[in-house]
């Protein structure tokens, strides 16, 4: 049976994180993955985190999960499930919230399966784990997971190897084993990775699906805005391990704020464009996260960067929407991010730069 220290309804947030930092200790130096984030999470809501390759978003989720590696380590702040502090826990504490409390979808369903143990196997096992049921219920509650989550045959799916499966159908099983043990919320990381379009869209469906049928919570994270616009209530960008804008999700298209924002909404294809339309890309790369710039960590790629924003950091400010926040001195849409742009296209902008800057987006 459950844990009984959770048999008990909560009446705060369902997730709590608080100024988490998760740091690495390497031969180079300090890595510093994710410095100081803060995100609250209500029952049955979803949080989109958005960000490029390499911003921390993973490693965001599985430090609130407590999936990393110990040996380097460096883990702050708090993170509280239902107002249990997770910080700190060791993996065997970590055990009674895993599968039951907290699950998580994995990025490659080819590698996050294991590839000589039967699809049925893999269902019951976390069955078994949590609850206190037979051999044969697990098995006919694995089925019907298989059948909730659309794969056809599901008796027949269970004697088989994920090898067997398509991309998608393996996507659909890390589904049903993360939702297995019924959880309160799960962690979604770019779920649609190397999928087609269409089957794209039909695995972010039925997610959609499977939580409004549970009253789960959900963060999804992901590298596209696209993905997150109609699927999220509130959506977290990230960039070099801190959030730089966060906003319910109506707020933030409406009047984004941060520069890197509007970037990676510029670099979503558009259905407007003529064929062959070359894309808007964000120039340069990310910074090092052992050696990052000294004031705002956009600022080398940034259309609207200053001499201000080379020596200071500007803080997380509230903007015109209640929950909306965002880390800028010359923000998008102001007097002061206009006269900022206009200087730097005078200046001589590289084109593609002014280009991304200038881009209208919408969703």
């Amino acid at each position: 049976m459950t844990d009984s220290r959770f048999a008990e309804q909560y009446e705060g947030p369902l997730l709590e994180v608080t100024d988490v930092k998760t740091h690495f200790e390497t031969d180079r130096g300090l890595v510093r993955s994710v410095d100081g984030v803060s995100f609250t999470l209500e029952r049955g809501k979803t949080i989109g985190i958005v960000g490029e390759s390499g911003c921390g978003k993973t490693v965001l989720s599985r430090s609130v999960m407590g999936l990393l590696p110990r040996r380097g380590l460096i883990r702050e702040g708090s993170v509280k499930f239902e107002g249990h502090e997770l910080v700190g826990l060791t993996p065997k504490e970590m055990r009674a919230f895993w599968g039951s409390q907290l699950s998580m979808i994995f990025q490659d369903p080819m590698t996050s399966l294991n590839p000589v143990m039967k699809i049925g196997k893999q269902i019951t096992e976390s069955i078994r784990q949590h609850l206190d049921v037979d051999k044969e219920f697990a098995n006919d509650l694995a089925e019907s997971l298989l059948t909730s989550v659309r794969i056809p045959e599901p008796r027949r799916r269970l004697g088989e190897y994920p090898h067997q499966l398509s991309g998608g159908m393996r996507q659909r099983v890390c589904i049903a084993v993360a939702l297995a043990a019924g959880p309160k919320l799960l962690f979604a990381d770019e779920p649609t990775t190397a999928l087609d379009v269409t089957v794209q869209a039909q695995v972010l469906d039925l997610m959609a699906e499977q939580q409004r049928e549970r009253f789960m919570a959900m963060v999804l994270i992901t590298h596209d805005l696209g993905v997150v616009a109609g699927r999220a209530d509130e959506i977290a960008v990230m960039y070099a391990g801190r959030i730089v804008e966060k906003a319910p999700t109506n707020a933030l298209f409406r009047d984004l704020k941060m520069p890197y924002t509007q970037a990676l909404l510029s670099s979503i294809p558009k259905l407007s464009h003529a064929s062959h339309t070359r894309l808007a890309t964000i120039p340069g790369r990310p910074p090092n996260l052992i050696n990052p710039p000294k004031g705002c960590k956009f600022e080398p790629r940034c259309a609207y960067a200053q001499d201000r924003c080379k020596e200071e950091e500007p803080p997380l400010q509230p903007g015109a929407s209640p929950g909306h926040e965002f880390r800028c001195w010359f923000p998008v849409g102001t007097p002061e991010g206009a006269q900022a742009l206009e200087q730097n296209c005078a200046d001589g902008l590289p084109a593609a730069v002014a280009l991304t800057a200038a881009s209208t987006v919408v969703i």
